[in-house]
C-alpha cells in the first residue's frame, strides 16, 4: 500500500465473519513476514470496513487469524484517526472507565452499553515493520480496546454482564443472521 493511495481503494471486500464462527474465539498469530501478501491483506481490511460502515476491523472477523487491525474511527473531539496495525500489544488502559453503546461488525445491528477504559496506547507495527505506538482517548481509545480483543479471541459481548448480556446475546440469537451462524454467545 503506497503511503500516496486512499486506504482501501485497491481492496477487495471480503466476507465477514459473524457471532458463532469459530473463527472469533481463537487467539490470532503473530504476523512474521511483512510483505505483500500483508499488504494485500491490509487494504482487504480497509475495502472491507468501509463497505461496513465500520470503524475498525480486525484480520480474524475476516477469517484470516493474524494479528492486524485496521480503524478510521474519531475520538471524543471529532479528530479522525486513519491507521493499521500489526502485531499490536494494548500496554497501557487507564483513566476513567465509562460505559458506552459499542457495537460490532460480527454482531450487526446490535449494541450494549460496554466498559471501557477511556484512555489507552498501542504499540505494534506498520504493515512495512516500522515501529508504531497509538495513543487513543474517548471512542477511538474504545475502537482500539475492542480491535486488540477480537486479536485475543474476544468479542465486546464477553465484557458484558447481567441483563446487558443476556439481552445482547437474546438479541443476536433473534437476528436474520443468527440462523447461519449459530450466533448463540458463549
Amino acid at each position: 500500500m503506497s503511503p500516496r493511495t486512499i486506504p482501501g481503494s485497491s481492496g477487495r471486500p471480503r466476507p465477514l465473519r459473524l457471532l458463532g464462527d469459530p473463527a472469533l474465539t481463537e487467539p490470532c498469530q503473530e504476523v512474521t513476514a511483512f510483505d505483500g501478501e500483508l499488504a494485500r491483506l491490509v487494504e482487504d481490511m480497509y475495502t472491507t470496513m468501509y463497505a461496513a460502515d465500520g470503524v475498525g476491523l480486525a484480520a480474524n472477523q475476516i477469517g484470516v487469524p493474524l494479528r492486524v487491525f485496521v480503524y478510521d474511527c474519531p475520538d471524543d473531539e471529532d479528530r479522525r484517526h486513519l491507521g493499521h496495525l500489526v502485531n499490536p500489544r494494548l500496554v497501557e488502559a487507564d483513566g476513567p472507565v465509562v460505559r458506552g453503546p459499542e457495537g460490532c461488525l460480527s454482531v450487526p445491528g446490535i449494541e450494549a452499553g460496554t466498559p471501557r477504559h477511556d484512555h489507552t496506547v498501542v504499540t505494534g507495527f506498520s504493515v512495512t515493520g516500522e515501529p508504531r505506538t497509538v495513543t487513543g482517548t474517548g471512542f477511538f481509545a474504545r475502537c482500539l480496546q475492542h480491535e486488540c480483543d477480537h486479536l485475543d479471541g474476544g468479542l465486546y459481548v464477553d465484557r458484558l454482564t447481567g441483563l446487558r448480556r443476556r439481552r445482547a446475546l437474546r438479541a443476536a440469537a433473534k437476528a436474520p443472521w443468527a440462523a447461519t451462524t449459530g450466533a448463540s454467545g458463549r
